[in-house]
């Protein structure tokens, strides 16, 4: 790691040129992760394909819970979803989907790791410590995010979207890509969620956000939580809950780490 003497030394062109070899070297990373996803093509097929049958074990803790409190929309019918393909190509597209989606996700710590090397030698030293476990608690709750995703809300969806009718002389065809898109979507988006924290405590050193507007403003953010809650599971209260929970905490959270 270069020194602070020599980072002032560093020109524009010098930035540049660091810029472009950890680009090349993320590139890299994340080539390597599609490779071996594309590789286990079984084994990642098995994970993603589990939530569209009853047999998925949160499936079975949902059902118990709904006969434990007598809550009717969780007791779960054994259903299981059969998926269709309507293109040529499609198999495969979907796999080379797949295989860049989950290894953009396993190279995220190596990309964290490459900007850390990238702006470390433009901190002083009392800086880096903080920096340093901002990233790593950045890495954590992302997967932290995926990991929720993948277990509850992306069953919960696939549940609710499959069973959803509305008229009996609709019958449900889900094409593989529906399926797909729904996965990486709700993987990715509620990874990026989970950020939340680090992005305020970010804006909060900037100054350009205050841990009292937050405060103002938690009612406001608590609604909107429990609306989008509210769309994307059944209507009653277990399941809202267990979605709208870590999205609070996540929120209670990003107050916590605010500057005044």
């Amino acid at each position: 790691m270069e020194s602070e003497e020599e980072q002032d030394e560093m020109t524009f062109w010098d930035h540049l040129e660091a810029f472009r070899w950890m680009l090349m070297r993320s590139i890299v990373v994340l080539v390597i992760m599609m490779v071996a996803v594309f590789i286990a093509k079984e084994w990642v097929f098995y994970a993603i394909f589990a939530p569209k049958s009853s047999a998925f074990f949160v499936y079975g803790w949902m059902d118990k819970i709904g006969a434990l409190f007598f809550i009717h929309s969780l007791r779960i019918t054994p259903f299981n979803l059969h998926l269709v393909n309507f293109e040529l190509t499609g198999q495969f597209m979907v796999h080379l989907s797949v295989a860049f989606w989950l290894g953009l996700i396993l190279s995220f710590p190596y990309f964290f790791y490459e900007l850390w090397r990238f702006v470390s030698p433009a901190l002083y030293k009392h800086e880096r410590r903080p920096i340093v476990w901002t990233f790593v608690a950045g890495g954590l709750l992302f997967f932290i995010g995926v990991a929720i995703s993948y277990i509850l809300i992306f069953p919960v969806a696939v549940h609710f979207f499959y069973m959803y009718q509305i008229s009996p002389d609709v019958q449900n065809l889900i094409s593989l890509s529906s399926y797909i898109s729904l996965f990486t979507t709700t993987l990715i988006s509620i990874g990026a969620v989970f950020e939340l924290p680090i992005l305020v405590y970010l804006l909060s050193r900037l100054g350009i956000l205050k841990r009292s507007f937050m405060r103002k403003y938690r009612r406001h953010a608590i609604v909107v939580i429990f609306i989008i809650a509210g769309i994307i599971t059944p209507a009653d209260p277990f399941t809202m809950l267990a979605v709208c929970l870590p999205l609070v905490l996540l929120y209670e959270a990003s107050i916590y780490v605010c500057k005044k």
